[in-house]
C-alpha cells in the first residue's frame, strides 16, 4: 500500500443497478483500470443523499483514493432517491436493507469484482451499513461504520432514554427537504419530471409516523443490531468523534459484537474522521485502507493487533461554542485499564454517601447551553457553552478540588432515589468540570423519561409521593480531569430545547445518589497515535453564494422565549457537471418558562437546483407542538418550476402523548 495514486482510474457517472423486481439504482463508480484484467475487491456506500451532487464533494476525493489503490468503489442512491428508481418509503425501511443485499450479490458477480465487497458510510450509510451485515450477504467481507448506532430508539436522532429529541421533528423536516428534488435531467432527459412528480406526490409524513412510536416497540427494533450482535459475521469498524450525537457506537460495538471488531473515539463532530471541523482530524483514507487492505485482500497490515478501543483523551479548556481544536492524548485500550469508582452523594456534595432530601425544581430555561445535537461546522454556535447559568437552573452535586490528574474514558452510570408529585416526569443529568477559572464544562448528559425507568418497552406512571430507584447510563466520554478541578452532576427536569419537555410541572425529591465513574487506572492505556489526514483530490466547484449562519435568543415582553437558528449553505456550481445547487434552513423554538405545554418548534427548509435556463425550488415548512394531552404536526411540501408552482400539500396530525 502506498499514498502516491498508482493505478489510473475511469470515473462512471451514472451506472445502472437492476435489482430483482426490475428497479434500477444509479451508482457512481469509481473504476481502476486493472479491473479490466483483474477482477478487484468492491467498496460500496449507500445513501438517500444524490450522488450527483449532494455529497459530491466528499465523494470524490475518498473514493478515487481507496479506487488508486486497488478498489473499484461505488456510491450508490437508495430507491427513490437521486437518479434511482422507485419510491422512498422510511429510513432504514425492509425494502431499503433488502436492496442492500441484492446490490452486494449484483456486485459480487461482476466481471470487474472479485467476489468480495466491503461497506462504508457515515451517518445514514453507517446505520445501514451495519445493518445490511446484520443479514450476512456472504459476498460482505469489511465494514466501516462511522457515526451510527446500535439500538434506533435508545441511541438515535429521535428518542434518548425515552425522551423525545428535538432533532426528531427536526430531521423530519431535513429528510422532506432532501427527498424533495427531482433526479438530474442531464442524466434521465426523458423522464426527470415525471419522476419528480410522482416523488412529490408519495412523500411519506416520517414525522408523524416518528412521534407515534413513544416506546421501544418492533418499529425500532428493527435495523437495531443490538438485538443480535452475533448475526454480524464481518470484521466492523466503528468509529465516531465526542462531539457527535452517536458518540456511543463504537463502545458499544466493541463490547457487543462477537467477531473482529475495532473501536475509534475521537475529538470531532459528525464528519468523517480527515475532514473534521474539530480537530485534530486523523487520516481516516490511510486507516481505511488499513482495513480494506486486510478484509478484503487478505493483506498483513495489522489491524487485528490495534488496540480495541482507542480513544482521544480531551483536555480541560475552557468552554468555547466555536470550537475548532481539541488539545489531548490517544489512549489505546483492550481490557482491563478502567475501574469504576462510586461516588455517593449528600446534600450538595459528591463524594461520600450521606442521607439527604433535595428538591428538584423545574425551570424549563435550563437547556439554553447545551449547543447542537449535531456539530456540522455551520457556525459559531454549534459547541456547549459554559454550563454555569443551567447549572445555576439545576440540582448539583460537587466533588471537592481532585488531589491528582483523573482520566474518565467510558460511559458514567448514575443511580438515585427519588419521588414525585405527579405521575410524569424526566431526569436529565449534566457531567461537568468545574475549572478553577470559575467556567463549568460539559463532559457528558444522560436524559431518562421516568415513565420508562423499568425499561422502554412500557411506559408506567410514577405514583405521587412513592420512592423509586433509578439508574440512567450518561453518554461516552474520554475527558481528562486537572488536579484541582471539581466535578460536577447537575440535575434538572427539562432540558429544552435539546428535548421536549413533560406537558405539566412536577416537582422532584431526591433522597440518594451516587455516580459510577469509569476512570482509567495508574497502568494507562498505550499512547497511540495517527497520521494527519492526507489531501484529496478535489471536485471543483464556482462559488455563487456563501455561507452564513447565526443564533440568537430572545424574551419577549409576555416573557415567552424564541431560540432563532439560521444556516445559509450557500450556492455552487459544480465545475464538472455545471449544476448549481443551494440550500438554507431556518428553526425557531420558542417556549412560556411558566409552560410546558407552550414549547413550540418551526423549521423551514429551502432548496434549489439549477442549470442554464432551468431552476426548481423547493420549501418545506414543519411544525411541532408539546401541548397538555398530545402532539401536533403540521407540514408544507411546495416545489416551483421556473419560479412557477407546480405542487403543493399540507399534512397535519395529532399524536397522543
Amino acid at each position: 500500500m502506498t499514498d502516491k495514486a498508482q493505478i489510473a482510474v475511469e470515473i462512471i457517472p451514472d451506472m445502472l443497478i437492476p435489482l430483482p423486481d426490475g428497479t434500477q439504482l444509479s451508482a457512481r463508480v469509481w473504476m481502476p483500470a486493472s479491473a479490466s484484467d483483474t477482477p478487484l475487491p468492491a467498496i460500496i456506500e449507500y445513501l438517500p443523499y444524490r450522488k450527483s451532487d449532494g455529497t459530491a464533494a466528499r465523494d470524490h476525493g475518498m473514493h478515487a483514493h481507496f479506487a488508486a489503490h486497488g478498489y473499484v468503489c461505488l456510491r450508490i442512491d437508495r430507491r427513490g432517491c437521486g437518479e434511482s428508481e422507485g419510491l422512498f418509503d422510511d429510513e432504514y425501511s425492509e425494502r431499503e436493507l433488502s436492496d442492500g443485499v441484492d446490490l452486494i450479490h449484483w456486485i459480487a458477480e461482476q466481471p470487474w469484482c472479485n467476489g468480495r465487497v466491503g461497506i462504508q458510510g457515515i451517518s445514514w450509510g453507517g446505520f445501514n451499513g451495519v445493518q445490511i451485515a446484520a443479514r450476512a450477504p456472504e459476498p460482505l467481507r469489511a465494514v466501516i461504520s462511522i457515526g451510527t448506532t446500535a439500538d434506533r430508539y435508545h441511541d438515535d436522532i429521535h428518542y434518548k432514554g425515552g425522551i423525545q429529541l428535538s432533532e426528531n421533528i427536526g430531521w423530519a423536516a431535513t429528510i422532506t427537504s432532501w427527498l424533495s428534488t427531482p433526479p438530474d435531467p442531464a442524466l434521465r432527459p426523458d423522464t426527470w419530471r415525471e419522476t419528480w412528480l410522482k416523488r412529490l406526490e408519495h412523500t411519506p409524513f416520517v414525522a408523524e409516523r416518528w412521534v407515534a412510536h413513544p416506546t421501544r416497540d418492533a418499529y425500532w427494533k428493527h435495523g437495531s443490531i443490538c438485538e443480535d450482535y452475533a448475526a454480524i459475521k464481518a470484521p466492523v469498524l466503528a468509529i465516531c468523534g465526542q462531539h457527535d450525537g452517536y458518540r456511543n457506537a463504537p463502545a458499544a460495538m466493541a463490547e457487543g459484537l462477537n467477531g473482529e471488531v475495532k473501536a475509534i473515539l475521537g475529538p470531532w463532530g459528525h464528519k468523517y474522521p480527515n475532514i473534521s471541523t474539530i480537530g485534530p482530524s486523523i487520516d481516516y483514507l490511510g486507516e481505511a485502507l488499513r482495513w480494506w487492505d486486510r478484509w478484503l485482500k487478505d493483506a498483513e497490515t495489522g489491524v487485528e493487533y490495534d488496540a480495541n478501543y482507542r480513544a482521544y483523551v480531551m483536555d480541560s479548556i475552557p468552554p468555547n461554542n466555536g470550537l475548532t481544536f481539541r488539545p489531548g492524548a490517544w489512549r489505546g485500550l483492550s481490557g482491563g485499564e478502567v475501574e469504576r469508582q462510586v461516588l455517593g452523594f449528600s446534600e450538595k456534595a459528591m463524594g461520600k454517601a450521606e442521607p439527604f432530601s433535595a428538591i428538584l425544581e423545574p425551570d424549563l430555561r435550563c437547556g439554553e447551553g447545551a449547543g447542537e445535537y449535531f456539530p456540522f461546522g455551520l457556525g459559531p454556535f454549534e459547541m456547549p457553552e459554559d454550563q454555569i447559568a443551567d447549572d445555576a437552573r439545576s440540582l448539583c452535586f460537587d466533588t471537592v478540588p481532585l488531589v491528582e490528574d483523573t482520566e474518565v474514558i467510558g460511559a458514567p452510570k448514575l443511580s438515585l432515589t427519588l419521588r414525585s408529585d405527579t405521575p410524569k416526569g424526566q431526569v436529565i443529568a449534566r457531567l461537568c468540570d468545574l475549572r478553577p477559572d470559575g467556567t463549568s464544562h460539559l463532559i457528558s448528559t444522560g436524559l431518562l423519561n421516568l415513565a420508562f425507568r423499568e425499561g422502554f418497552e412500557t411506559a408506567e406512571p410514577m405514583e405521587p409521593g412513592t420512592d423509586y430507584q433509578i439508574a440512567l447510563s450518561l453518554d461516552q466520554a474520554a475527558y481528562r480531569l486537572p488536579k484541582g478541578h471539581r466535578l460536577r452532576v447537575a440535575l434538572s427536569s427539562s432540558y429544552w430545547p435539546y428535548c421536549w419537555p413533560e406537558p405539566g410541572f412536577g416537582q422532584l425529591t431526591v433522597t440518594l445518589g451516587a455516580l459510577e465513574l469509569p476512570i482509567l487506572t495508574s497502568c494507562a492505556g498505550a499512547a497511540v497515535n495517527f497520521d494527519a489526514p492526507k489531501p484529496m483530490e478535489e471536485r471543483k466547484y464556482r462559488q455563487i453564494r456563501d455561507k452564513t449562519a447565526d443564533k440568537t435568543r430572545t424574551m419577549a415582553e409576555d416573557g415567552k422565549i424564541t431560540l432563532r437558528v439560521h444556516g445559509d449553505h450557500g450556492a455552487q456550481e459544480d465545475v464538472e457537471t455545471g449544476l448549481i445547487t443551494g440550500s438554507a434552513m431556518a428553526e425557531l423554538w420558542s417556549i412560556h418558562p411558566d409552560d410546558p405545554s407552550s414549547a413550540v418548534a418551526d423549521i423551514t427548509w429551502d432548496r434549489m437546483l439549477g442549470r442554464g435556463d432551468w431552476k426548481i425550488e423547493t420549501r418545506v415548512t414543519s411544525q411541532m407542538r408539546g401541548l397538555r394531552d398530545h402532539f401536533e404536526i403540521t407540514q408544507t411540501l411546495e416545489a416551483w418550476e421556473n419560479g412557477t408552482l407546480i405542487f403543493a400539500r399540507d399534512w397535519a396530525a395529532k399524536v397522543p402523548r
